[in-house]
């Protein structure tokens, strides 16, 4: 599964953008202010709108001002976002599904004004509309897994929501008899934002359970203690690739305390006692945290990362970086955002999007539609220098 393109209308800093043929590894650049975040933050606001309601999920984005916080300044028109993901619905190729929404405002209250669902079934001509909604009141398709070979034989029930602020799709991704449905509502429930924080990740925990890292890794000695437990041979990999990443880390464990804590401890090989978490350099905990992300048993379909490079020495971002490609080439996606030269050194040009503001809204230019840096990359160049040259138009480092 995974996301080809995104099209965003009125949201915030994008009054309108299209990113077409996002790569399973992504790295976005720009300087603070530019949208990256901004850009990430459309996953949490339709996995909100999906547990929720539209309007819930305005005003944890937006504050009180929910729907006109969001909406692009100055604009006028209804907030839009389109996402087509590439996805396995039990053919013989993956289906390419486009999810619209459309929201607007009336008498200070948020409604979505058109909803829609739509893919091929064949191989050639217009995409089937299999959920049509608007300000609460649509359309589904009920025979979405037969054989059949033309719109006409599609079985549409009228259905009507109990408000118009709440998505249609959030009741049809929990039947298996709706595939588009469910693989878009997997892809948005489990998706994920890393902000990693070293200074939330190094003190002992409470016991408990954790499954997968936390958005700032304040649950890493949990997950560790988890892994070590149920998938041995994930975390044997796991301090495999630590231990070619960080020469002499031998090992990692996790110990209960008397307390109930939970606590890490470090092996380093040239010393016979671990080492507490306390007192283990930064990016070895950083490198172990992305680490036991990316090698996650049950992996996110999408994961969002904020700029990785915080806290990790510069050789080892290039390290960081293929693991990151190698996960997208294991099935997932991977969207970064990064402000280092060095971690930019180690991305394929077709990987990157730079992201710059204009009168006031944020454009989004793709590397490898820049002919001039595709002529540096073709000699040699690397794509770190070059920015901190200031030939990513914009960009500019600061």
């Amino acid at each position: 599964m995974r996301v080809e393109a995104i099209r965003l209308k009125n949201f915030r800093a994008f009054r309108d953008v299209n990113l077409r043929d996002l790569p399973g590894f992504c790295v976005l650049v720009g300087a603070n202010g530019a949208g990256k975040s901004t850009l990430f933050s459309v996953f949490g606001f339709l996995r909100d709108a999906m547990a929720t309601n539209v309007t819930a999920a305005l005003g944890k984005l937006g504050g009180s001002r929910g729907f006109q916080e969001v909406r692009s300044r100055n604009s006028t028109g209804p907030i839009e976002i389109e996402l087509k993901i590439r996805a396995d619905l039990g053919r013989e190729k993956q289906s390419l599904i486009t999810y619209s929404i459309e929201i607007d405002e009336q008498g200070g209250k948020p409604f979505v004004a058109r909803e829609v669902l739509k893919y091929r079934r064949g191989s050639r001509g217009q995409p089937w509309h299999f959920l049509d909604f608007s300000k609460g009141t649509g359309e589904a398709v009920t025979n979405e897994l037969d054989s059949v070979d033309s719109a006409s034989e599609l079985h549409r029930e009228t259905q009507t929501l109990r408000s118009p602020d709440i998505l249609a799709i959030k009741g049809l991704a929990q039947f298996e008899r709706f595939p588009a449905a469910v693989a878009l509502g997997t892809l948005i429930e489990n998706w994920h934002l890393s902000d990693f924080h070293i200074s939330r990740a190094r003190p002992e925990q409470e016991a408990g359970y954790a499954e997968h890292l936390s958005r700032e890794g304040e649950n890493l000695s949990l997950v560790v203690e988890y892994l070590q437990k149920q998938h041995k041979a994930v975390f044997e990999q796991i301090l495999k690739r630590l231990g070619e990443r960080i020469p002499g880390m031998k090992d990692v464990t996790s110990k209960v305390t008397d307390e109930g804590r939970v606590l890490l401890k470090f092996q380093d090989g040239s010393f016979e006692d671990p080492f507490l978490a306390r007192y283990v350099s930064d990016g070895t905990i950083k490198m172990l945290a992305y680490l036991v992300l990316l090698l996650d048993p049950h992996p996110h379909p999408l994961l969002c990362v904020e700029e990785p490079e915080n806290q990790l020495y510069p050789a080892l971002l290039s390290h960081l970086a293929e693991e990151f490609r190698s996960y997208s080439a294991r099935g997932g996606q991977v969207l970064v955002s990064t402000h280092s030269p060095d971690f930019l050194n180690a991305v394929e040009l077709g990987e990157v999007f730079w992201l710059v503001k204009e009168n006031g809204y944020t454009v989004i230019k793709r590397g490898s539609d820049d002919l001039q840096l595709v002529k540096y990359m073709a000699e040699g160049d690397k794509l770190g220098y070059l920015w901190t040259q200031g030939l990513l138009g914009g960009a500019h480092p600061q």
